[in-house]
């Protein structure tokens, strides 16, 4: 990936973020400039003091007059800064939270085909480490951006009017501190970005193994894993390495700069003393050493978070790439399903998931109202594919898909997707309320409709013995239940959400033999009326389907009834014949 290395794309893109809170911004500017101007009229009464104490005879009144002053300006300095910091850390956690905020909302209206090709891990990187690092970096800069201006004003201001020729010598010192800074930062930049990179997939990678750790185990593949682990978060290492290297060295590079000023300053002053300057004193040239150091403070401190700064803009143009991801395009002119009858028409379809290597060919089938309609074939035949052309989660690359005579790409998707009811092999619960999770298709669905789902789902009489029944909690925080009573559960959720056409993939692949049979029964309840679409490989779930579509490489071989298949002795009874066989 050969990016420019310094992102200042991103850097402005992110500041509407910040500027949105314009009363927190102004109160730092204005709290900035009283601890800049205290910090610096500090330092001139250090110049007066030391004045005091170097004559023969001292005036202690005038020199206790002077030390209270000062501790009263470094009160109103500290509690001006402490004040500057808690509105930074503010700003910096709400323009990141609103950042978060715009990036979840893109993952919601990205089409399926970026979760396919995207580790998930990677994803979720972007909204913990990245962001994170993000909010961090800005509390530290907005903590030194508005005072620091001020001081290097303010000082220079000061400098000039003390002494052209000392100010002279540090103005020379500060562009050579600026030049090294910016120089490392340009250098190391790629290696931030591609740390963070890898900080994704070592994310992507755990996430993965250790939600299918049974697998992993199953396999014998834990070495396996543990040595691709250790080379990726060796990359880590290695790369992590560089860039901490590269950009440690921006701040005792800029500190070496800045002490060699000191020493010039120290040289110019005494000298200028020793020549019978009247406008330089011992005094002068100690308020000037210290004004040198606020005037080249704020480009030190930030060459101090160089490293933050690096990370954080890595992260920010690793979320921005987010952002820029192709949205699904907009269907807020679509028209809505009303009154569905169902009928589903395929027309001349033709889809890949990789350019060049095409998956469904001029597929042509039509499925009428009612009517159950079972797809079967072997592994990658497309049988998945038509369930996610159908509910749009790809759009077709030619030809078209209709309900009730209706091209599905001129319908609203929510709309679209709302007449489906879907009941998966992967079954999804979250981590809620086993009520939350019922109703996750349908909020407004009474107790009593919860409890016919349950009842035919035949889950009835395990929640009824649940601590808190339908109010107890499941997942990581409640109980724990098995993979054959989530599946229960996802056909529960669908028969409550009440839709008008059903998708049923491997719907009874997680329970056993008898319970199979009786869902089977309810299933049928639910389809009568209803367009079904059943996707299966035990063919005994199948039979009574109104049709059976055998698909291979993405075209339909045969189409019949269970009864006309078998005679036709096809690739039907062939599949019939391996699965029933003695």
């Amino acid at each position: 990936m050969n990016k420019k290395s310094f992102d200042w794309k991103s850097i402005k893109r992110f500041f509407p973020y910040l500027l949105k809170y314009k009363k927190e911004n102004i109160a730092a500017i204005f709290l900035g400039v009283i601890a800049g101007s205290t910090s610096v009229y500090m330092t001139y009464l250090i110049g007066r003091a030391v004045d005091q104490l170097i004559v023969h005879r001292v005036d202690f009144s005038t020199l206790y007059r002077i030390i209270s002053l000062f501790i009263g300006i470094v009160l109103v300095t500290v509690i001006s800064q402490w004040l500057i910091q808690r509105l930074g850390n503010r700003v910096a956690y709400l323009a990141v939270a609103d950042l978060r905020k715009d990036a979840y909302q893109q993952l919601n209206q990205l089409p399926l085909r970026y979760y396919d090709q995207t580790s998930h891990g990677n994803i979720v990187s972007r909204f913990t480490n990245d962001m994170d690092n993000v909010s961090v970096a800005v509390s530290a800069i907005f903590n030194q951006l508005f005072s620091g201006l001020s001081v290097v004003l303010l000082a220079f201001v000061m400098m000039i009017r003390m002494s052209v020729v000392l100010t002279i010598v540090v103005l020379v010192s500060t562009p050579i501190i600026f030049l090294v800074s910016w120089a490392v930062a340009n250098a190391s930049q790629n290696n931030f970005r591609r740390q963070q990179e890898i900080v994704g997939e070592v994310s992507g990678f755990v996430t993965e193994m250790v939600g299918n750790q049974k697998i992993v185990k199953a396999f014998q593949q834990e070495e396996v894993n543990q040595t691709r682990f250790e080379t990726i978060n060796q990359e880590l290492y290695i790369r992590g390495q560089k860039a901490q290297f590269s950009s440690s060295l921006t701040n005792p590079l800029s500190r070496f700069v800045d002490h060699l000023a000191y020493v010039a300053v120290g040289f110019t002053g005494a000298y200028l003393i020793l020549s019978g300057s009247e406008l330089v004193t011992i005094g002068v040239v100690s308020s000037f050493t210290i004004y040198s150091t606020q005037f080249s403070k704020p480009f030190i401190e930030i060459s101090g978070i160089t490293t933050q700064i690096q990370t954080a803009l890595a992260g920010l143009t690793r979320t921005f790439d987010l952002l820029d991801q192709q949205a699904e395009s907009s269907d807020e002119d679509g028209q809505e399903l009303t009154n569905v009858q169902g009928e589903i028409r395929f027309e001349a379809v033709d889809f890949a998931y990789t350019p060049n290597r095409p998956l469904i060919e001029d597929f042509n089938f039509t499925a009428k109202p009612g009517e159950s309609i079972a797809i079967v074939g072997k592994t990658g035949a497309g049988k998945s594919t038509l369930v996610n052309l159908l509910m749009r989660f790809y759009d077709v690359d030619k030809g078209k898909i209709t309900i009730d005579g209706v091209d599905i790409r001129d319908l609203k998707r929510d709309n679209l997707r709302k007449h489906f009811g879907m009941v998966l092999q992967d079954t999804w619960l979250f981590d809620a309320s086993l009520r939350e999770n019922l109703t996750y298709g349908n909020a407004d669905a009474t107790d009593e409709e919860i409890y016919t789902a349950l009842k035919k789902s035949y889950m009835y009489d395990y929640v009824m013995r649940l601590p808190q029944t339908l109010d107890t909690q499941i997942g990581q925080q409640g109980i724990k239940i098995s993979d054959g009573q989530r599946q229960l559960l996802t056909i529960a959720r669908t028969m409550i959400s009440n839709p008008a056409m059903l998708i049923l993939d491997e719907a009874t692949s997680s329970v056993d033999t008898l319970t199979e049979k009786n869902i089977q029964s309810a299933f049928l309840e639910m389809m009568k009326g209803r367009t079904s679409f059943v996707i299966a490989h035990r063919l005994s779930t199948i039979q009574s389907a109104d049709k059976i579509l055998v698909m291979e490489a993405g075209h339909i071989i045969e189409q019949g009834t269970h009864e006309e298949l078998l005679a036709a002795k096809g690739a039907y009874y062939q599949l019939h014949h391996a699965q029933f066989e003695q």
